[in-house]
């Protein structure tokens, strides 16, 4: 997947963030608001508050070493492409690619962890994989937006 053009890197509205301290950062903040996100669903879909609170604090472990390695794959792609920057085009390329990874991991746990079928899990979760498909693209973007590009975009 190529972008025809990018725009120049903007200036980070915060302050630059780069290295492992991007990595750390971007996780932490990702991860406390999906956790929040995923409690309050199960909740919500009658699941006792110890249940959804297992399934957040589990899916939150899967999706932190999942996203470390992911973000960091991507952004080793992302270096060698002769288009720098981050379009939208890339941004969707991300976001489909570690929702779909992720969603690999977290169902077989979700079933696991209720006690059903992989079908059930799949369909109980497909809310959350869509929330979350939107909740990356537009995360990544603020995050971009607040802390800078990292190094293998800008």
């Amino acid at each position: 997947m190529s972008d025809v053009s990018a725009a120049p890197a903007p200036t980070p509205l915060l302050f630059r963030l780069a290295g492992v301290r991007r990595r750390v950062v971007y996780v932490a903040l990702y991860e406390l608001i999906a956790m929040g996100v995923v409690t309050l669903a199960f909740m919500a879909s009658g699941e006792a508050a110890a249940h959804a609170g297992g399934v957040a604090v589990g899916s939150s472990l899967i999706a932190v070493a999942w996203n470390l390695l992911f973000n960091a794959l991507f952004e080793r792609w992302e270096a060698r492409q002769p288009v720098r920057g981050r379009s939208a085009r890339r941004r969707a390329a991300h976001a489909i690619g570690f929702e779909g990874g992720l969603a690999l991991l977290l169902v077989p746990f979700i079933a696991w962890w209720l006690g059903v079928s992989l079908w059930h899990a799949l369909v109980a979760d497909l809310a959350l994989l869509l929330f979350f498909l939107v909740y990356t693209f537009g995360f990544t973007w603020l995050f971009d937006r607040l802390f800078g590009l990292p190094a293998s975009a800008g």
